[in-house]
């Protein structure tokens, strides 16, 4: 059953949006006169302090800031410029925005412009006559909090340049304070580099004294174990392998020559041996060394001057003619005087190849000598070379600290700024505030949304149960129908009307009960309310109507024993009843009464009874309420309200369903909730509940998705 009417009827498929916008317009009608108060008061308040607001200027200054600066000695410290990502520009940029916001630059303008104690700028900043009294370091705080407070920088993401701004009072001091934020800004940024050169530089200062310190360490321990060891070098320390086994060893260097002389030696030996056997295996003047001698030549050609002579001589003179005899006895001189030159020339031939002989053997026996010294001294040179390693390390390491400091003391402040001022602060001609048409559209905007949740929580506020949407929304309850206000003092004579808005809502209430249950219309249907006056009298009144005309056979039976109505409204005498009944006086055949507008029958109360929630509670109620029921198609009983009594609750108990009518506008959520909790502590079948007294104009319904006000309405001359 409940989930019949687990949608409003009307709400499904619903836009939530045009439902809640149709809510929120509506609760801003109920309450337009406090939302218009609101905004009035805003704006009010806006004008009276934009007209007692000291106008202020505002002064900016435009500053470049690039990524990188220009480098005047080409490769910086840096060692060059880099391709920088998106993100690191933008932390970059950031990065100078909040040093531009830093105390550090603020605590530079003020000592720029000596602030400190400055009356001019107290009174252009509306602090005069505050700092009296403040020591040296409390009036500096406040300085830097309102140069801090009263600048802005604005850097918008497509240029890279920034407006610094500063507000004062004070259009001249304004320009002055936004010009030397700008400046300041600019020298600090140049002071951070010198500064960090500064220290790059005195740390590899102190990195080149420990490195010299190390090489001549090395250096000197170096030369004490060659002095120790008897290592006399030559060393080269610019040579890639000056720490070689015999790299600069003057013993080294005399093996090498030594061996160089020895394998001279022994090629000039061999050669003297070739020369000199190739000697011995000629004659002595066939030898082309002998007759290549100029002094063999010489004599040889005197010998044959001499034979020609001699010959000339024996063919003129006898033999002993003293010219012949003179003649042969120079022969036989020249003859010697060749032989024994010849012979001389092959004897030195001789001679080099025992030379040759006796220089090998010496430069051999030195060689021999001289590689075991080597061989001595290479042992001791594997300290030496470890030391002199060391050391070539250590004059290295000193070697690129030498030149890197050199570099540092030759690069040191020459870099050019990345800031560049673009444009300078001119005093403001014009205040930059108050602003009055800002001031303005601020105040409507905060009054607007002061409204708006004014109205929005007094609405959730006020649990009144004004719309049908309220019904399921507040109570959790299915709607069963909405009864709209009577147009007419008497409800019960609109009623009569088969075409007043009235009946035909109570004709659709009808339609609901029909199927209310899954066996459809129930038995016996209690009516039922939170309070007196809600509409359960006329509803419970229409239902039988409404049902006697469709030929139903229904009964009416007013259960309320302290207030009935039931037969004032159908015209009837209340002499006998319901009491009589319950009180075994009568028989429900003789109290009933037919009413002939419904036509349905009604028990009307009867005699008021003294107890009548003992008359209720007694077996001869639900007795009676069988009774009904076999005889009557449905049986309608008109309860008593819930609150207070405790008829309603065991009247709900006996029913097959109970109806609770709920009047629009009067009824609050806390108190049919209190009901609806009594009322369920009997365990009933809750049908729903039904909204009457509904009236859309009143409660401001232009939210709901129920009938309009023309809706119970027929056109004018369609009633009959």
């Amino acid at each position: 059953m409940q989930q019949a009417y687990s949608a409003l009827p009307g709400e499904t498929g619903d836009n939530p949006f045009s439902a809640n916008l149709r809510y929120a317009l509506a609760a801003l009608r109920r309450h337009l006169w406090m939302a218009a108060g609101i905004v009035g008061f805003a704006v009010a308040a806006a004008v009276i302090i934009t007209l007692l607001d000291t106008p202020r200027f505002t002064a900016t200054t435009s500053v470049q800031i690039n990524d990188q600066s220009e480098k005047v000695l080409g490769d910086e410290l840096d060692g060059g410029t880099t391709e920088t990502s998106d993100w690191d520009t933008d932390r970059f940029l950031n990065t100078q925005l909040d040093i531009l916001r830093s105390r550090a630059l603020a605590l530079r303008v003020s000592r720029a412009l000596d602030l400190d104690g400055n009356a001019a700028f107290l009174g252009a900043m509306e602090v005069s006559g505050q700092s009296e009294g403040m020591d040296g370091r409390a009036r500096q705080e406040q300085v830097l909090d309102l140069l801090r407070s009263n600048m802005n920088v604005n850097l918008p993401r497509s240029t890279r340049i920034a407006g610094i701004g500063f507000t004062s009072t004070d259009p001249q001091m304004s320009a002055r304070i936004a010009n030397s934020f700008a400046e300041e800004f600019i020298q600090s940024n140049l002071q951070r580099r010198f500064d960090s050169t500064a220290y790059a530089r005195n740390f590899v200062a102190e990195q080149l004294e420990e490195a010299r310190s190390r090489l001549e360490s090395s250096e000197r321990e170096l030369n004490d174990y060659a002095r120790q060891a008897g290592l006399i070098r030559t060393r080269n320390s610019t040579s890639e392998d000056s720490t070689s086994s015999g790299s600069g060893s003057i013993t080294a260097s005399s093996l090498m020559q030594l061996s160089d002389a020895a394998n001279q030696a022994q090629a000039a030996r061999v050669q003297a041996e070739t020369r000199w056997a190739a000697e011995q295996a000629v004659p002595l003047f066939s030898s082309q060394v002998v007759l290549a001698d100029p002094t063999v030549q010489s004599l040889m050609t005197k010998r044959a001057e001499v034979q020609g002579n001699l010959q000339t001589a024996r063919e003129r003179y006898l033999p002993d003619h003293p010219t012949v005899t003179r003649l042969q006895a120079d022969l036989a001189s020249t003859e010697a005087q060749l032989n024994r030159t010849a012979g001389n020339v092959r004897n030195s031939i001789r001679a080099d190849l025992v030379a040759a002989r006796a220089a090998e053997k010496q430069l051999q026996a030195q060689v021999k000598r001289l590689e075991g010294a080597t061989l001595a001294e290479q042992d001791k040179s594997v300290r030496y070379n470890t030391l002199a390693r060391e050391a070539d390390t250590n004059r290295s390491i000193y070697d690129g600290l030498l030149q890197r400091y050199r570099e540092l003391n030759a690069s040191a402040g020459v870099a050019t700024s990345n800031l560049s001022i673009i444009d300078k602060a001119d005093p403001p001609l014009v205040p930059s505030s108050p602003d009055l048409l800002r001031n303005l559209a601020v105040a409507l905007l905060l009054g607007l949304s002061l409204a708006g949740a004014a109205v929005f929580l007094r609405d959730q506020l006020d649990d009144v149960i004004r719309v049908p949407e309220d019904v399921e929304g507040k109570l959790g309850l299915p709607l069963l129908g909405v009864i709209p206000r009577s147009q007419i003092d008497s409800p019960a004579q609109e009623l009569e009307d088969a075409k007043s808005p009235m009946t035909e809502a109570y004709n659709s209430l009808r339609g609901s009960l029909l199927y209310s249950t899954q066996d459809g219309l129930p038995k016996i249907i209690a009516v039922t309310s939170a309070q007196p006056t809600e509409g359960k009298s006329t509803t419970s009144l229409a239902l039988a109507q409404a049902f006697g005309k469709l030929g139903m056979r229904a009964v009416l039976i007013d259960a309320d024993l302290r207030r009935p109505s039931l037969h004032t409204s159908a015209g009837v005498a209340n002499e006998r009843g319901l009491s009589d009944l319950l009180t075994g006086q009568a028989l429900a055949a003789d109290i009933s009464v037919q009413v002939a507008s419904g036509p349905f029958d009604l028990i009307p109360s009867g005699p008021l009874p003294p107890g009548p929630a003992e008359l209720v509670a007694s077996p001869r109620m639900a007795q009676l309420l069988e009774e009904l029921s076999a005889a009557y198609d449905v049986v309608i009983i008109d309860s008593p309200p819930v609150l207070g009594l405790a008829d309603a609750p065991m009247i709900a108990a006996l029913a097959d369903g109970t109806m609770f009518v709920v009047e629009a506008g009067r009824a609050r959520s806390a108190q049919v909730k209190a009901a609806l909790r009594r009322l369920r502590g009997t365990d009933p079948v809750l049908l729903g509940a039904l909204l009457t007294k509904f009236d859309p104009e009143q409660a401001g319904n232009r939210y709901s998705a129920y009938y309009g006000r023309e809706y119970y309405r027929y056109a004018d001359g369609a009633r009959g």
